[in-house]
């Protein structure tokens, strides 16, 4: 009998460490799972929101603001800027892919872009682009005078780019031929410039323009097929 006894507790003993081994299984895999939905790291940094768009796609920014609030910039060092065979800065595209505006759609093109005004009332103010600029020249390790470097969208306003998702703003610096004290030189405008009538004379496509100036501003009128001047 006492051999019995002790060959029954053996098992009922057993049977509960399982019990209590599955139930700690269980709840590891229910805080995994529920703590954060959408897995992990703070929402309102850039690169988990990037992290969001699809691989190849552009992301979508929160577009237009009533009032607008200093958003958080890429940590200091952290963005390195690129440079075409002639010298023309480019963004690091892991800082800075672009967002676009998702007010801005090939079916409201007749009511932002290409109405005139319309960059303008949505502009950020500079009380608050001031204090962007200034953490996102010590993101991209840019020491010269902030005067001369431009705050530039990636995929400009007029270009359906959103105003100011900070993964579609970064402290340009001059271009080639600048003269210091002289303020931005930017040639970049008139590539912009030209795109946008494209896009309003259905030259070309929204979509495909605002893909190629995040690709490279310096081939945007050529790899579209458009006439350079």
């Amino acid at each position: 009998m006492a051999i019995s006894t002790r060959s029954s507790s053996a098992r009922w003993a057993a049977v509960a460490a399982v019990a209590v081994l599955a139930t700690t299984v269980a709840g590891c895999s229910s805080a995994k799972n529920g703590a954060d939905p959408k897995g992990g790291g703070s929402a309102s940094g850039p690169a988990s929101t990037a992290a969001s768009a699809p691989s190849g796609a552009i992301a979508v920014g929160p577009g237009p603001q009533s009032a607008y609030t200093v958003q958080q910039q890429p940590g200091p060092g952290t963005c390195h800027v690129r440079y075409t065979a002639d010298k023309q800065p480019l963004p690091d595209p892991k800082c800075t892919p672009g967002a676009t505006n998702p007010k801005v759609t090939p079916q409201t093109l007749k009511t932002t872009i290409c109405r005139s005004g319309y960059t303008k009332d949505i502009r950020p103010p500079v009380s608050i682009t001031n204090r962007e600029k200034t953490a996102n020249a010590k993101a991209y390790g840019y020491t010269g005078p902030l005067h001369d470097a431009e705050y530039d969208h990636l995929i400009s306003l007029q270009l359906g780019g959103d105003p100011n998702d900070p993964r579609n703003l970064w402290v340009e610096p001059p271009s080639p031929g600048h003269k210091p004290g002289a303020g931005p030189n930017n040639p970049k405008d008139g590539v912009e410039n030209r795109l946008k009538a494209a896009i309003c004379s259905g030259r070309t496509d929204l979509a495909k323009a605002q893909q190629a100036i995040t690709h490279d501003w310096t081939t945007a009128l050529s790899s579209l097929g458009l006439k350079e001047d």
